[in-house]
């Protein structure tokens, strides 16, 4: 007797759909309780759904396209069941390899029935069996209603309902550029861990279907490694909290970077952005590499991950902040800035006076190349020698030095391998970030952390973006160019070196230099740019109390006021532009002299304030008196030095505003230019430019020179022959232009237009001779701008000077020139007056107190000649023309 069919037995039950694998096959899990809940695969019973395409394996085979309608079926599923409570009831017999079933929408049989809706719209086939049950025989009516009705697979036109699927992309970042980050509807497809899944990109821009792997911006998750995909803790609950979200959900996909053939993105859902989500239930941590491509804003991924530390949520269980805590008073401060430290650190002096050394968060500035090992070893300028430190530090220096700056602390770098503890800190002036600022330029580059290590700038993430433009834009340390050498000769301590710049240094007059350092309140470390050297200078005509100082043995004491004369000193200069002029050497290699910061004479300022008095070289140059008036002055207040003195009496104000320096020298006038400047020779040198003259005619009176021979080049001094005596004297080239040679005869100051053939070159023993003609222009004039009256007034001081002896007075400089008075040698007239008194010049007013009453004197010339409208008065005051009415 036959065996007796068994009847299916029949099991059902309430489950989420996960996942759909296609038209006939879904993935159900339960709720989670207590872990990762429980998942069945179940085929849907009676139907067989086209299949879909199947990827290439690892060698590029094995690839299938979709049946037709197959897209469309899993499609239909998808967005019918995802996410949702279902009913399933499970038909199975004894044994079976696979379970199949029905599924209903709802809570009983009375929903949809998922298949029915399948067939029903000609998406899916009905199986053939032997026995139709009641359930079989409705799908057979509804499989001939379609095929009647010519739905879905039924239709004419269903072979075209393949996709055109691309599994690679061979130029990854091509394709990315080509979507210029506009988001893209995409389905998610699988999910790999918390941060990383395949997504399929739907056809917008192009008509074909994308499998990629993105892995989201700015954001790690636990992952699974190895072979036997060990999973890192919470690396499953991460993953499950992403599948919850996004697993087959309609998303948008901002594709952002590539990395190794993957891309980086942003996935957004209508509920919010995924990776906010998992960076604030403590599912992952932030990565900087990738941080800054995350279109969704740096700042809201940061915060999310600091609200789970905060909480101590999964990875932060155990987060702990690392690095000393900063007490609030100590936060945030403000105060100016007194120095640079070579590129990151920076000097502040606080509202109570004291000083605060704190360095730039999170950047490190330039260092040493590692191309060379052993130049670590020698003694270095790193300033200098660094390839932009120097551009770095001075970037700092003229941002900062003397303006206020905010600072807020970020976190105290504990003291390591003999160095102090170090503040780091964000400063900024005028809400601009001074860090950023430098590694924009180039000039700084960003310090690379740890995952874990939160102890870095709070705009650590605009540091990075900051760097990575300097780096696409190829500037300061991240550029391909060769960099920029400065080769700073250092003279201090050299005596053979300084002694060979000093005619250089002397000669330049008054020139710009930046003070390095301050040893103490006369002793300076200046670098001087128009030599390029860096000098030991000595602030001339005083006696300053010396600071205390460290050396090897010892700190040794300074004089009283010591201490606050090098604060005094250091707060006026350090890191600033400041004039110096150079008078003299010691025998140590130190150059002497003047120097000014913001038009205030520092020696002068120094004896002021009783940190200084007068020493005896001061009686030979011009700022005497200005000394005497400031030393009477501290003496008077009875400052520091002279606290114990008895008052001084105290000169008037009438003896202070008439004493001038008076030092004549005798001068016969050889040129007058028409800006009113001119050329002099000295009575006393007249024997010596005599001398030269009658050797230099004899040398040419002997060797004639070869006409045509010379060539001339600009700058060179040669002997040219002048027209008008038809004799050889010193010249020296101006320009030249063709055929045409302009020169200045360097004894006389007179200029001529020649040629080479009355050119030859000069013999070397006359080449160090000084020049003759000495540069002047006349102290409190002004020439008239319009050429018919600097004409005149150029004539009217020849005609006054020329063939006399005159008295000339240096009464002050500007730059190398030099402003004077010049006198009849009875002192009975003055050039400069008489021409402004004729009407010839202007009158030009000076501050300085000592020169009142010759300012008077002038001023009262000009008035006398406005009233006889004599000249460039014969039309009124023309000077009323500058008037606000006038424009």
């Amino acid at each position: 007797m036959a065996s007796q069919q068994q009847p299916p037995q029949r099991q059902s039950g309430y489950a989420i759909v996960k996942q759909v694998q296609s038209g006939d096959t879904v993935i159900l899990r339960g709720q989670p309780r207590g872990g990762k809940p429980k998942e069945k695969t179940l085929g849907l019973s009676s139907i067989i759904a086209p299949k879909l395409a199947r990827r290439p394996n690892a060698s590029g085979e094995g690839a299938t396209k979709d049946e037709p309608y197959a897209w469309e079926a899993r499609e239909f599923l998808r967005k019918k069941l995802i996410g949702k409570d279902v009913y399933f009831v499970i038909e199975s017999t004894p044994n079976a390899a696979k379970e199949y079933g029905y599924i209903y929408i709802g809570k009983d049989t009375t929903g949809e029935n998922i298949s029915e809706s399948l067939v029903a719209e000609g998406l899916v086939d009905v199986r053939h069996a032997a026995v139709k049950s009641e359930s079989h025989q409705r799908l057979c009516e509804l499989e001939d209603a379609a095929k009647a009705a010519g739905k879905g697979k039924h239709g004419p036109n269903a072979s075209e309902h393949v996709r055109d699927i691309v599994w690679t992309i061979e130029a990854p970042r091509n394709f990315m550029d080509s979507l210029h980050q506009k988001p893209v509807k995409a389905v998610v497809e699988h999910v790999r861990d918390g941060s990383t899944m395949r997504v399929v990109l739907l056809p917008g821009v192009y008509n074909e279907y994308y499998y990629i792997t993105v892995m989201l911006s700015g954001i790690r998750c636990p992952s699974f490694r190895g072979e036997e995909q060990f999973a890192e803790p919470f690396a499953e609950e991460a993953k499950f909290f992403t599948e919850c979200r996004l697993l087959q959900r309609d998303v948008e996909v901002i594709l952002e970077s590539v990395s190794n053939q993957n891309f980086l993105g942003t996935i957004i859902h209508p509920n919010g952005n995924i990776t906010e989500l998992l960076l604030s239930e403590g599912f992952g941590k932030c990565v900087d590499w990738s941080l800054q491509c995350a279109t969704s804003g740096v700042e809201k991924l940061r915060a999310a991950e600091k609200y789970a530390k905060e909480r101590r949520v999964r990875l932060w269980k155990d987060y702990t902040p690392s690095g000393p805590v900063i007490d609030a008073k100590e936060k945030e401060f403000s105060g100016k800035v007194v120095e640079v430290v070579n590129g990151d650190a920076l000097v502040i002096k606080l509202s109570d006076g004291s000083t605060k050394k704190v360095f730039l968060a999170s950047i490190r500035p330039p260092r040493l190349p590692d191309t060379n090992p052993d130049a670590t070893k020698a003694r270095i300028r790193p300033l200098y020698e660094i390839p932009y430190m120097f551009e770095a530090r001075e970037f700092l220096r003229k941002k900062l030095i003397g303006k206020k700056v905010n600072v807020v602390v970020d976190y105290k770098q504990p003291p390591n391998n003999n160095f102090a503890e170090k503040t780091c800190c964000t400063v900024t002036i005028g809400g601009v970030n001074v860090a950023e600022a430098l590694v924009s330029k180039g000039l700084a580059t960003v310090v690379r952390y740890r995952a874990d290590d939160d102890q870095r700038s709070a705009h650590y993430d605009e540091l990075l973006a900051a760097e990575t433009k300097a780096m696409k834009s190829s500037k300061g340390v991240h550029s391909k160019k060769d960099a920029p050498v400065h080769r700073v000769v250092d003279l201090s301590g050299d005596l053979q070196k300084s002694k060979q710049f000093l005619p250089f240094l002397q000669r330049a007059g008054r020139m710009e230099a930046v003070v390095e350092f301050v040893a103490s309140g006369s002793r300076l470390r200046v670098f001087v740019p128009r030599e390029n050297c860096l000098i030991t200078f000595l602030l001339g005509g005083i006696n300053c109390v010396r600071a205390s100082r460290e050396t090897r043995t010892g700190v040794v004491n300074g004089d009283p006021f010591g201490d606050e004369a090098l604060a005094f000193t250091k707060e006026l200069c350090m890191q600033k532009e400041v004039q110096i002029e150079v008078e003299s050497m010691d025998k140590a290699g130190n150059f002497i002299g003047w120097l000014w910061i913001d038009n205030m004479h520092l020696s002068e300022a120094l004896v002021r304030e009783g940190f200084a008095e007068i020493h005896s070289t001061a009686a030979r140059s011009p700022h005497y008196r200005a000394l005497q008036v400031a030393e009477e002055e501290a003496k008077k207040k009875k400052l520091r030095l002279w606290e114990k003195d008895e008052p001084v009496e105290f000169v008037t104000k009438t003896e202070e505003l008439s004493d001038r320096v008076i030092n004549y020298k005798q001068v016969m006038v050889t040129e007058v230019r028409f800006d009113l400047t001119f050329y002099a020779q000295h009575v006393d040198e007249g024997p010596k430019l005599d001398e030269m003259m009658k050797q230099l005619r004899q040398e040419f009176a002997s060797n004639a020179p070869l006409v045509g021979a010379y060539t001339p080049r600009k700058g060179e001094l040669c002997a040219a022959l002048f027209s008008e005596d038809q004799l050889w004297y010193r010249a020296r080239i101006d320009k030249v232009q063709g055929s045409q040679v302009h020169v200045t005869f360097v004894d006389f100051g007179n200029k001529e237009v020649t040629t080479s053939v009355n050119l030859t070159s000069l013999p070397s023993t006359y080449h160090s001779l000084p020049y003759y003609a000495h540069e002047y222009s006349l102290a409190f004039v002004k020439a008239p701008q319009d050429t018919e009256s600097a004409a005149d007034a150029q004539e009217f001081f020849f005609d006054a000077t020329n063939n006399r002896m005159l008295k000339l007075n240096v009464e002050y400089k500007v730059g190398p020139l030099s402003y004077v008075t010049l006198l009849s040698p009875d002192e009975s007239e003055d050039i400069g007056k008489d021409m402004i008194a004729q009407g010839y010049a202007f009158f030009e007013r000076k501050k300085e107190k000592r020169f009142q009453k010759l300012m008077s004197d002038y001023a009262a010339a000009q008035d006398s000649a406005k009233k006889a409208r004599k000249n460039l008065w014969i039309y009124g005051d023309i000077t009323e023309d500058d008037a606000k009415e006038f424009g």
